[in-house]
């Protein structure tokens, strides 16, 4: 009877410990899988917005191209100068548009739930045009104006950025552009303001038979902001395409602004299928998360 006591009880603790280790080990696998799950990456944990230059939709109004984005599920807009306001009130996107256009923009913005964070792409014809651009994005709350100042104007446009607390991103057109090569740009801003930098047109470097990774890598530390684009081939006459199906390389481009510690907006500016380019735009947002979840 003894001896059948002890051998229960071996018996009960062997069960125990088998159920213990078992559950253990389960909670182990799901503490795992539930960090997986945590630790994904996203733009937002990168400090990353996603947003849309409007000269995607340049061929409606601002008030059409807002409701896009919204639809798009996106936060952020890049306004470009001279779009027609539309939604039933007059006027245009300029800087020089008067108090009751600009109240307009706010209002549509609003209504969208839509933040205005950039502005351009910008040129001023002088110092008392440069100051009304600056005017007019404090008064918007634009964070950033992409532009292409001239060199002579670097010097009043950088005491500008410091007195409103606006960044200047210095945009690059294809060649022969004054700006098209990254090397121009880090000569000109090398040694001013951190407010001063680049917004890194990626598709206009491969338009310019550049390569937008190693472009990406020589401006370190002073890309601002970015138009990105995914293109389908290497030529001037290269078109944009939904991003990871072209020849711009998307994942490694996104792998060298994480690895410099970039944050910023990111615009789509899509230039292609100007009236029927949603669906396109749709897949490239999928696959800028699915990119990003990979890094």
């Amino acid at each position: 009877m003894k001896r059948s006591f002890f051998v229960i009880l071996l018996l009960t603790g062997i069960v125990m410990t088998a159920g213990m280790s078992a559950c253990k080990s389960k909670n182990s696998k799901k503490s795992e899988s539930e960090k997986a799950v945590t630790s994904t990456l996203t733009p937002e944990k990168l400090g990353w917005k996603l947003g849309v230059q409007c000269w995607t939709f340049k061929e409606y109004t601002f008030a059409e191209a807002l409701q896009k984005i919204k639809q798009l599920g996106l936060k952020y807009v890049e306004m470009f100068p001279g779009q027609k306001i539309g939604g039933g009130y007059e006027g245009t996107t300029n800087f020089t548009a008067d108090a009751d256009a600009r109240a307009a923009m706010k209002k549509l913005l609003q209504e969208n739930d839509l933040t205005l964070v950039n502005y351009g792409v910008i040129h001023g014809k002088n110092d008392e045009e440069w100051k009304q651009i600056f005017d007019f994005a404090k008064d918007m709350g634009i964070q950033t104006l992409t532009a292409e100042p001239t060199p002579d104007q670097l010097d009043y446009v950088e005491t500008l950025c410091d007195e409103y607390g606006i960044n200047i991103a210095i945009h690059n057109h294809p060649k022969p552009s004054f700006y098209w090569s990254p090397d121009t740009v880090l000569k000109y801003v090398d040694g001013r303001s951190k407010r001063i930098g680049a917004c890194a047109d990626v598709g206009h470097w491969v338009r310019s038979g550049l390569d937008p990774v190693e472009c990406l890598k020589k401006l370190n530390g002073r890309i601002i902001s970015l138009h990105f684009k995914d293109l389908n081939e290497k030529s001037r006459e290269a078109h944009d395409v939904p991003w990871g199906t072209g020849i711009s390389n998307v994942p490694s481009m996104l792998k060298v602004l994480k690895d410099q510690g970039f944050k910023g907006v990111f615009s789509i500016e899509y230039e292609y299928h100007w009236k029927t380019s949603v669906p396109e735009l749709e897949e490239s947002i999928k696959k800028f998360n699915k990119f990003v979840s990979e890094l």
